[in-house]
């Protein structure tokens, strides 16, 4: 395992959490929107994640994985899709309201902000965790440079 396996993990992990907080910040500037270029009222989006392997670079991992040999490291994380919410949102009765359908009813958009600041609470806390960690490394770095050099 290499010095910087640890930092490249959790890069991926920054930029994964990164994207998720753009898309669950559009999805809160989206809140109210009952009309889209699609037509229909907004429909949450969310980021959907799997873990990330790097592709063998050796005979003695091509052996490894021959025999079922598992890291017990991780890779990382890559974001693989941003999947949208197919679920109708409520319906409000309002038959003043310019996307109001026959019966007089406006789709909302099914965005509950308490659930998107939860989310946001959680990518935030996940970035955090992943910035720690990178601190954390550099400073082992730093530390056996420092060591190394007496």
């Amino acid at each position: 395992m290499g010095m910087f396996t640890g930092i490249d993990a959790s890069a991926s992990g920054l930029t994964a959490e990164r994207l998720r907080m753009d898309v669950i910040s559009n999805n809160i500037a989206n809140a109210n929107t009952t009309r889209t270029d699609r037509g229909g009222a907004y429909h949450r989006r969310y980021v959907v994640f799997m873990p990330r392997e790097k592709e063998l670079q050796s005979f003695e991992q091509m052996l490894k994985q021959a025999i079922g040999y598992k890291k017990s490291s991780g890779e990382g994380v890559r974001a693989v899709a941003i999947k949208e919410d197919d679920q109708q949102g409520p319906l409000v009765y309002d038959p003043s309201h310019p996307d109001a359908n026959a019966e007089g009813y406006v789709e909302k958009p099914n965005v509950n902000i308490v659930t998107e600041m939860v989310d946001m609470i959680t990518a935030h806390r996940a970035y955090e965790a992943n910035t720690t960690a990178i601190n954390a490394a550099k400073s082992m770095a730093m530390k056996a440079l420092e060591i190394s050099g007496r």
